[in-house]
């Protein structure tokens, strides 16, 4: 299983409708995309220096389906809104 997490942190001047607009289009892949798992995602609830704004935790079966899922349409689609909102993601993938 490969263990996926992100975390993105938001542009100033975003709005809830935005991030609304980010939640409902997670929420929406894993009925789309075969290949995920697990998925759970939301806000941020700390808040302090070191906090990101929201974060994704994902499971796949392979390297192979993760990758699958990356490049989905539907995935791009919510990509493309992410780097509309946000100033900065980080990833990290591995193995469990």
């Amino acid at each position: 299983m490969l263990k996926h997490i992100v975390l993105f942190k938001f542009k100033p001047e975003i709005t809830e409708d935005q991030v609304d607009q980010l939640a409902e289009g997670l929420g929406a892949l894993p009925e789309i995309i075969d290949e995920i798992r697990e998925f759970v995602f939301g806000r941020d609830v700390i808040g302090s220096e070191r906090s990101y704004d929201f974060g994704l935790v994902s499971l796949f079966d392979d390297l192979e389906a993760m990758q699958r899922y990356q490049v989905h349409p539907d995935h791009q689609k919510v990509v493309a809104h992410v780097k509309q909102i946000c100033s900065g993601v980080v990833a990290v993938d591995f193995v469990c």
